[in-house]
């Protein structure tokens, strides 16, 4: 039992014992895993450091020599300079030295000539007194020959060439401004011919009526319409008289307003194309087409500022340009009337020896005064100057518009050459149609004239002045105010208008109910 119990505590000793060797072992076992993990980590986080020190060194020595180039770059660029200026200098120098050599060659020679003139001054007074004694000997000799003395000769003589000299002198100036007269004309005649030969443009007569052209006769009818109510909304929508007669392949398209006949021609040209031709579609399209009429004028406006070689004018200016392309001038287009007169300033301003490009722009907007629609009580001289000055033009170019036909004072050169080729242009053979203008003013006091009543929309004159339609709003007037406003207009025009026959009034209130279905 003793024996069995010893054995027990010795076989746990000896357990113990081995049991701590065993975990002491793997404790250094462990221990020298984590020593070496720790180890390999601070090798791994040193040679990071170390390849972040190696690229930091690297990025700030690239600085540095980059720092020190430029720095040396700077430097060499001053030594230059230094050097070119020190071979500035010395050439400077040696100039300086060149000139001093020449300056005392030059002064010892002025000497030499100063000597030389000194000896001939002595020389030329010893004959002057001896010419002054053979004078005075002859003098007196004269004067006991002549029973005169010198002065009372002298006075006779003076007296004689002073009224020679007077019929001389008076002659030649009456030669001279004959002369002048004669060679003043001669002059201005020239430059004006020249002009005139160097702008050699066509002109052609503007007309109020435009051919639409077709493919075929069926389509007539499609423009016409159920009961005419196409060409009814189409002439509603432009203003312009549409005439589909018997004329094969043609339609007409009457208005005074050549924007209006292009309006109703681009419209008609997309409707016919397109193939839908109803109401809806005609206002739809006809919007769209006045929009890129719009932006047409725009783009004539600039093209034409191109052509020409002006630039800076004000964007206001260049749209009323571009609407030069649809107004007229007595039966002249009015945008190839300026550019002609345009061309026509610059030559004759370069002839003169003035600002050729001041004297085209101021030619080239002479008659911005009839291109708005509102035309205000106003001369178009005086309207265009205006504008001019509002849209900041030079006082030299105003004063010229607004003066071009004597509304104001010409204050400059550059306006009677204004003055001058509008006359020109506007004098060629067959330029101007006085009567297409008159006719066109009074279809635009006509048009004006209704538009003056309340309640009204838009107004068409067609039919050359013979029917007036009146557009007015559903909302403000009553179909009895619309009779009533008919048989006012008309009256109106009667009392204060004079035109020929008897002309139509048509008042058109149109009622529209809208919705949509969603």
């Amino acid at each position: 039992m003793t024996m069995t119990i010893i054995a027990g505590v010795v076989g746990l000793i000896l357990g113990g014992v081995i049991s701590y060797y065993v975990w002491d072992k793997a404790l250094k076992k462990k221990k020298n895993k984590l020593i070496g993990e720790a180890e390999a980590k601070a090798e791994m986080l040193k040679e990071k450091k170390m390849l972040q020190a190696k690229e930091k060194f690297i990025q700030l020595k690239s600085e540095h020599e980059k720092y020190i180039n430029e720095k040396n770059q700077r430097i060499t660029n001053a030594e230059n300079k230094l050097k070119q200026r020190e071979s500035t200098f010395l050439q400077r120098k040696e100039e300086l030295q060149r000139k001093v050599k020449e300056f005392e060659t030059t002064r010892k020679e002025v000497e030499v000539i100063r000597e030389n003139l000194s000896a001939q001054m002595e020389m030329v007074e010893q004959k002057s007194e001896e010419l002054d004694k053979m004078h005075k000997q002859q003098v007196e000799q004269l004067e006991s020959i002549s029973g005169l003395s010198a002065e009372e000769a002298k006075a006779q003589l003076t007296d004689s060439l002073k009224n020679e000299a007077k019929t001389e002198a008076m002659s030649y100036i009456q030669e001279i401004m004959d002369e002048a007269k004669m060679t003043a004309n001669k002059e201005a005649k020239k430059i004006v011919i020249k002009s005139i030969q160097r702008v050699a443009t066509e002109t052609a007569v503007e007309n109020s009526v435009t051919i639409f052209h077709i493919e075929n006769d069926e389509i007539k009818g499609r423009i016409i319409g159920r009961e005419g109510r196409n060409i009814r909304a189409l002439e509603a929508a432009t203003g312009v008289e549409i005439i589909v007669d018997d004329t094969p392949e043609a339609i007409v398209l009457s208005a005074f307003d050549p924007v209006r006949r292009e309006i109703a021609r681009l419209a008609l040209h997309q409707l016919v194309t397109d193939g839908r031709i109803h109401p809806a579609r005609i206002e739809e399209v006809v919007n769209k087409v006045k929009k890129q009429i719009e932006e047409e004028i725009i783009e004539t406006g600039k093209r034409t500022c191109i052509d020409l070689g002006i630039h800076g004018m004000h964007p206001e200016l260049i749209r009323l340009i571009g609407k030069m392309k649809y107004r007229s001038s007595y039966g002249q287009n009015l945008l190839q009337h300026s550019r002609e007169t345009a061309n026509l300033c610059a030559i004759m301003a370069s002839e003169l020896g003035l600002n050729p490009k001041q004297a085209k722009r101021a030619g080239l907007l002479h008659d911005i005064g009839k291109v708005p629609d509102d035309e205000p009580e106003l001369p178009h001289a005086i309207l265009g100057m205006k504008l001019a000055e509002k849209y900041k033009e030079k006082p030299l170019v105003t004063n010229a518009i607004g003066a071009h036909h004597d509304e104001i004072e010409m204050t400059s050169l550059l306006a009677p050459i204004v003055q001058v080729c509008d006359a020109i242009s506007g004098a060629r053979p067959g330029a101007r149609r006085e009567a297409v203008e008159s006719y066109i003013k009074r279809l635009k006091d006509l048009e004006a004239m209704a538009l003056s009543y309340p309640g009204v929309m838009k107004t068409y004159a067609i039919q050359a002045g013979r029917e007036l339609r009146v557009i007015v709003g559903s909302d403000k007037l009553t179909d009895k105010e619309a009779e009533e406003l008919s048989y006012d207009i008309a009256k109106k025009i009667q009392d204060e208008m004079t035109y020929p026959g008897q002309v139509k009034i048509t008042v058109i209130r149109e009622t529209r109910a809208v919705n949509y279905a969603k």
